[in-house]
């Protein structure tokens, strides 16, 4: 059993950021590492699994009010679907798990455990397609996919088996694919600023980081406080590629076939990385109140003369908040002290703490404390419950903001390799820079720094001019990149 020493963080997020984010997912209650021997698999708890669940819910709402339509396809999907896929994307061999027996018996063909749902779930799309006036196809899946290639990993941000969604759609036209992708990635960029309280950048991947056999490949990135980016929702044009190997095809009102023009999209569980360490701090996990599990915790707070009283007082308030909707603890345990339970729901994130006693009760009032900063102020117990939205609104207020700001004081420019690879070398964040679009100009930071163009971004105001040359190679520049490490 652990002692009330081994509660608390130990590590430090500012020098010891892997250290330090380990210890908060364990600590505070949101996920185990898997059994031994099964390096990068984690067991995500209740209180974590709750976090997920939130994202999901968010995004379902999005999707189905945008005509999109969940459905399941097998995890496991045979070779030969694997090699249609080579035929679109050259050399595509991901490090995919294999099942070659089922029970005693050898399988004739080897099944995949899904790395990703493109070939199999598109030679269904091609079943259900037939004329324009099936267009537009737009299916979901809610799954688990199995990448045995990670290496070093991390909860949430990297591990072998993951959570996500990946959505594919079908559509007549290429605009109509394009105006698909950025639907998605817009939703994508909602989520993390309306839900997660984490500004993001918007815009695509360089051509040859781009989804293998897309068009084009659009990004959101979240920058973490340790100056790496996160790639945090990807949404692809995928052109008529996917839809010529798979025979996605549909008669146009003049009866001709044509191709259909997909897209796919998706969002894993690493969004509760980035949720984790942007907000959290050396106390432990810090949450904003739209997906915290407990969104209040009530702290009464007795002598044994008043105890009957404050109790009675902290349940009627913990009714009016649960009859509100607001997901709210009482933590009347009698074995710990005030201290202990403040430090303990600290460590696990709750936005907000209503500490009630003796004056409190004989004023009317509560005290209520802010997680991200401990601001402290009085309130009136009458409306308590449209006091405490007010509180929540408060509380994602601060965390937004300190999030932009991390965001706004790490975007920096650069005009030479010298000056890109001294400031990433030194702040970290993003560098944005005018580039020839030629690949070999990013290996001149990236092999030193094992930094990379992460997008380029959809912004008029930031496209290149005829004045504008490659920070690289000197020659005309064609876009703007933004270099930065990342998870």
């Amino acid at each position: 059993m652990s002692s009330d020493q081994d509660l608390g963080i130990t590590e430090s997020k500012q020098y010891n950021t892997g250290e330090w984010y380990a210890e908060v997912v364990q600590k505070a209650g949101l996920a185990n590492y898997g059994p031994e021997g099964m390096s990068g698999f984690i067991v995500t708890r209740p209180r974590g699994y709750a976090l997920w669940e939130s994202i999901q819910a968010n995004l379902d709402g999005k999707f189905k009010s945008t005509g999109v339509q969940n459905a399941y396809f097998p995890m496991l999907i045979p070779e030969s679907y694997l090699e249609r896929e080579k035929d679109v994307v050259e050399g595509f061999d991901p490090e995919v798990a294999w099942v070659t027996h089922g029970g005693h018996n050898e399988l004739e063909e080897r099944l995949a455990v899904r790395p990703t749902s493109e070939s199999i779930i598109a030679p269904y799309m091609a079943q259900w397609v037939r004329s324009h006036r099936d267009l537009p196809l737009r299916v979901n899946q809610w799954c688990s996919v199995v990448r045995w290639e990670a290496t070093d990993t991390k909860p949430f941000f990297r591990t072998k088996e993951f959570l996500w969604q990946e959505g594919h759609t079908a559509h007549a036209s290429h605009d109509e694919a394009w105006d698909e992708t950025m639907l998605r990635l817009d939703q994508y960029a909602s989520l993390y600023e309306d839900l997660l309280a984490v500004p993001v950048l918007k815009g695509q991947k360089p051509d040859h980081d781009k989804f293998p056999g897309a068009h084009t490949t659009t990004t959101v990135e979240a920058l973490m406080p340790d100056g790496k980016s996160v790639q945090a929702g990807t949404s692809h044009h995928l052109g008529t590629s996917f839809a010529e190997a798979f025979d996605i095809t549909y008669a146009d009102e003049d009866e001709n076939r044509q191709p259909a023009h997909t897209t796919s999209w998706g969002l894993s569980w690493r969004a509760l990385g980035a949720l984790i360490m942007t907000h959290s701090d050396d106390q432990g996990l810090v949450l904003p109140p739209t997906v915290a599990p407990e969104q209040v915790v009530i702290v009464p707070i007795w002598q044994e003369d008043t105890k009957e009283e404050v109790l009675a007082y902290a349940e009627d308030v913990a009714e009016d908040l649960a009859d509100a909707d607001i997901r709210v603890e009482l933590d009347d345990r009698d074995e710990r002290n005030p201290g202990f339970k403040f430090n303990e729901w600290e460590l696990k994130g709750v936005p907000v703490r209503l500490e009630i006693g003796p004056n409190e009760v004989a004023d009317g009032e509560v005290t209520v404390v802010h997680r991200p900063d401990g601001e402290s102020t009085v309130e009136s117990r009458d409306g308590i419950a449209e006091t405490v939205r007010e509180q929540f609104d408060a509380v994602y207020a601060k965390l937004y903001a300190a999030a932009e700001t991390n965001l706004d004081e790490n975007v920096r420019e650069a005009d030479s390799r010298e000056e890109i690879l001294g400031t990433l070398g030194r702040h970290g964040g993003y560098v944005k820079t005018p580039w020839c679009g030629d690949e070999a100009c990013e290996e001149p930071i990236k092999e030193p720094l094992s930094a990379e163009i992460v997008l380029c971004p959809f912004d008029e105001d930031e496209t290149v001019g005829d004045d504008d040359h490659c920070s690289i190679c000197g020659d005309q520049a064609t876009q703007t990149a933004y270099f930065a490490k990342n998870y």
